[in-house]
C-alpha cells in the first residue's frame, strides 16, 4: 500500500465513524473495481433500480452494472415529453435504490450536493427506500464552507461543459455566483443526518473520481 492509499484509509475510517453517528452507513473500497463488488453484493435481484446524474458511476462502470444486470432499471433519459418526464419521477422516487455520488463529503461526515432542477437532491432527500452514494476520495473536505467551495470552483465549471450550460463558469473557469438561466447551482443541500437510519449508505473509493 501507497502512502498516498494508506492516507485515504485513514480517512476513510474516521469519515465511516462520523457516519455512523448521524444515521448513515460508510464503507471503504480501496478500488473502483472494489466498489463494483460491493455495489453488486448490496443491490437484491430484481430491484427497483435507479440513479442521478454522475460521471463516478460512469467511471466506475456501476451504470454498465444497473442497466445490464438483473435489476428493474429505470432510465431517468428516457422521458420524451415534459409529462412522461414527470410521471417517469413519479416512479424513480418509489425506486428501491437511488444510486448518486456526491459533490463533496466532509471529514465528519456530512455531504455537500448542488443542483440546477434539484431532482438529484430530492431523491437524496426523500423517496427512495436506499441511497447509494459513492465518492472518490478527492471529493473529501475538511468543512461544509470547503465543500461549497469546492463544489463551485472544482466541480460546477467542468459539469457546465458536460451538460452544455452556457455559465460563465463554463468559459472562465471559476466561479462568478451568477444568475445565469443555465445555472446548474440552484439549489444547495447540506445532508448531516438521515432520519431513518441505515437509509443512506456512502462508499468510500480510494482513487479519484467525477468532478
Amino acid at each position: 500500500m501507497g502512502y498516498k492509499s494508506e492516507s485515504y484509509e485513514n480517512q476513510a475510517k474516521t469519515i465511516i465513524k462520523n457516519l455512523e453517528k448521524r444515521n448513515m452507513k460508510g464503507y471503504y473500497c480501496e478500488t473502483g473495481k472494489k466498489a463494483l463488488d460491493l455495489i453488486k453484493s448490496i443491490l437484491p435481484k430484481g430491484a427497483l433500480v435507479t440513479n442521478g446524474g454522475s460521471e463516478t458511476l460512469v467511471e466506475t462502470g456501476i451504470m454498465d452494472l444497473i442497466r445490464s444486470g438483473d435489476y428493474k432499471y429505470i432510465d431517468r433519459k428516457s422521458a420524451k415529453t415534459p409529462e412522461e418526464s414527470r410521471a417517469l419521477y413519479g416512479r424513480i422516487v418509489t425506486a428501491d435504490y437511488y444510486l448518486m455520488s456526491t459533490n463533496a463529503i466532509t471529514k465528519e461526515g456530512e455531504l455537500i450536493n448542488v443542483d440546477g432542477v434539484g431532482n438529484r437532491v430530492a431523491c437524496l432527500i426523500n423517496g427512495p427506500e436506499h441511497v447509494l452514494v459513492i465518492t472518490g476520495m478527492n471529493k473529501v473536505v475538511p468543512t461544509v464552507e470547503d465543500g461549497i467551495r469546492r463544489v463551485r470552483n472544482i466541480a460546477a465549471p467542468p459539469n457546465s461543459i458536460r451538460v452544455g450550460s452556457k455559465t460563465p463558469c463554463s468559459v472562465t473557469g471559476f466561479c462568478s455566483d451568477c444568475q445565469s438561466d443555465d445555472c446548474i447551482c440552484s439549489q444547495t443541500v447540506i445532508t448531516r443526518r438521515s432520519m431513518k437510519p441505515g437509509r443512506i449508505t456512502v462508499i468510500l473509493v480510494g482513487e479519484e473520481y467525477g468532478f
